[in-house]
């Protein structure tokens, strides 16, 4: 059974930092696709950032251009947990933040974490 559990979410002022984390068990981080996605209520589900250990003609962190040069993805392959620091938040940044495991033509997400960002 792949699980994975968000953590780290919560208030923040704009300006401020958040990391998220996602911990995954029953399978392995680095052998899936790993994805940050965020969803504001109203709104569909966006992309925000995921690895890139399949396509060597992509950059290995990808990001969406809202988040590029204030968010960075990374990975704890020995606690098996991908991170999302979140730095230079905006009240936009407010969603729920979910990341998601592509493995063996399957996707398998997490319950989401809560990030608030306003002043």
């Amino acid at each position: 059974q792949v699980q994975l559990v968000e953590s780290g979410g919560g208030a923040a002022q704009p300006g401020e930092s958040l990391r998220l984390s996602c911990a995954v068990s029953g399978a392995l981080i680095n052998r899936g696709i790993l994805v940050w996605y965020r969803q504001s209520p109203g709104k569909e589900r966006e992309f925000v950032a995921r690895f890139n250990d399949d396509f060597t003609s992509l950059p290995p962190l990808i990001y969406d251009s809202s988040v590029e040069g204030r968010f960075t993805i990374s990975r704890d392959t020995g606690k098996n947990t991908a991170y999302l620091q979140m730095n230079h938040l905006k009240p936009e940044d407010t969603a729920v933040y979910y990341c998601s495991l592509n493995k063996g033509g399957q996707n398998y997400w997490g319950q989401g974490t809560q990030v608030t960002v306003s002043s």
